[in-house]
């Protein structure tokens, strides 16, 4: 796979990520505290600007604690 269209995926998620957390009325700190990861972390992963992987089981955490099936953060379309 291209490493730019990778990198662009991640970016998406972050975005993802923030669009979900900012529907919801979170905080990236409410948000973090539910999904069990740092703030900074979550900070890192929604910046658009950079590229930062996440594992699976980060992923689903993040998810459950918006209230959002995984496939939602991996929806591309928008």
């Amino acid at each position: 796979m291209n490493g730019k269209l990778r990198n662009e995926r991640f970016i998406k998620i972050g975005l993802n990520i923030s669009y979900y957390r900012r529907l919801r009325g979170l905080s990236q700190e409410q948000l973090a505290e539910a999904a069990d990861i740092s703030r900074q972390w979550l900070a890192q992963v929604e910046a658009p600007g950079l590229v930062s992987p996440l594992s699976i089981e980060t992923l689903f955490c993040i998810a459950d604690a918006l209230g959002v099936e995984p496939a939602v953060l991996l929806d591309f379309s928008r």
